[in-house]
């Protein structure tokens, strides 16, 4: 993908990043032309998927339709859209598995049909999909394949958007929507149907936005190790997305966990001193700590860590047939004579 910033397909992904998300615009400037480029084509993406199901009337026909979209993507022939061909080119030259935006995909059809979270392990089953799946796949921007560093990008996935949903409780419930587990709401006597039909802050509330925001705070820790095993380049960005992400819920815990009348935020001034921070992070050396991917990213991380198959090239195999005959010769200085009859380039 072209790393050309003036590029018109770029200029449209990057004008929607920065009047979407400001965190992540935020972070991302931290991040080198080569990587900031096609992540912005991802963000994109992502963005008009989620604008579409969120906006959208007809929330199942918005789903359709962004699978049509992305069949017409992964078959080399995008929609005539900027993003769309920005994206295209960023899953070509990325080699994303399909699996991957899928998923994503998936996570938007949950929220179209309004499902919601019996349990924290399907709170984190949508995380995975919706956040975990968009890690992974920058990972792969990021040029890592190993497991180890993949279960770290989805955790780090999980725990942004955790985030997101306890700062966005009360918004969300304005809207009909409910994504906090109703095991925990039950836990505390929350009705779901009373809450969403009058949302207000209670200590029992409180108590659960809390609990999300420390199951967010495990996958933050779980997520560290993996940033070490990027390129040193990409670090910065992706510290300071992990440490703006955790500083919103942070915000969010020192206003009484009320995200039913305000809106956690960070301000500019603390965002360029965390980028501050993730730049000397990023010096920090590598940690060999193995990463334990939970149940519910285990596929996006087996999806994404296949080795990639490419077909060998002529000059490949010319390099392989030298290699094979001075074997044979050092073996066998004689058999060389019955060349024909005893040797068979590898297919």
């Amino acid at each position: 993908m072209s790393n050309r910033t003036d590029h018109p397909d770029l200029a449209t992904c990057h004008d929607l990043l920065r009047g979407g998300s400001f965190s992540f615009h935020a972070a991302s400037r931290l991040l080198p032309s080569r990587i900031r480029n096609p992540a912005t084509a991802l963000y994109a993406f992502c963005r008009i998927a989620d604008d579409a199901v969120d906006e959208g009337a007809d929330k199942s026909a918005a789903v359709a339709l962004l699978a049509q979209r992305l069949d017409r993507a992964y078959r080399g022939r995008p929609d005539n859209h900027p993003i769309d061909r920005a994206f295209t080119r960023m899953i070509e030259a990325n080699a994303i598995p399909r699996t991957l935006p899928d998923a994503l995909i998936e996570g938007l059809a949950w929220d179209a049909e309004g499902r919601r979270h019996e349990t924290s392990a399907d709170a984190r089953a949508y995380a995975a999909r919706v956040a975990g799946s968009v890690g992974a796949m920058m990972t792969l921007i990021m040029g890592r394949r190993d497991s180890d560093s993949l279960a770290a990008a989805c955790d780090l996935g999980v725990a942004m958007q955790f985030t997101n949903i306890a700062r966005d409780v009360g918004e969300d419930a304005r809207a009909g929507r409910l994504y906090l587990p109703l095991d925990w709401l039950a836990a505390e006597s929350i009705d779901p149907a009373a809450f969403l039909a009058a949302p207000r802050l209670t200590p029992a509330l409180a108590r659960v936005i809390a609990r999300l925001l420390e199951e967010a705070e495990t996958f933050y820790d779980r997520a560290l190790p993996g940033i070490a095993r990027l390129p040193r380049d990409c670090r910065p960005g992706i510290h300071a997305a992990r440490m703006i992400y955790r500083a919103i819920g942070r915000a969010l815990a020192r206003a009484g966990y009320d995200s039913i009348t305000t809106r956690a935020r960070v301000a500019a001034p603390r965002k360029l001193g965390l980028a501050g921070l993730a730049l000397s992070r990023a010096l920090l050396p590598t940690l060999n700590i193995p990463a334990y991917p939970c149940a519910e990213t285990r596929f996006l991380i087996e999806a994404a860590a296949q080795p990639l198959r490419e077909p060998v090239s002529a000059g490949a195999r010319v390099i392989m047939l030298i290699d094979r005959l001075e074997r044979i010769d050092r073996r066998h200085p004689t058999k060389l004579t019955g060349l024909s009859g005893d040797f068979a380039c590898p297919p």
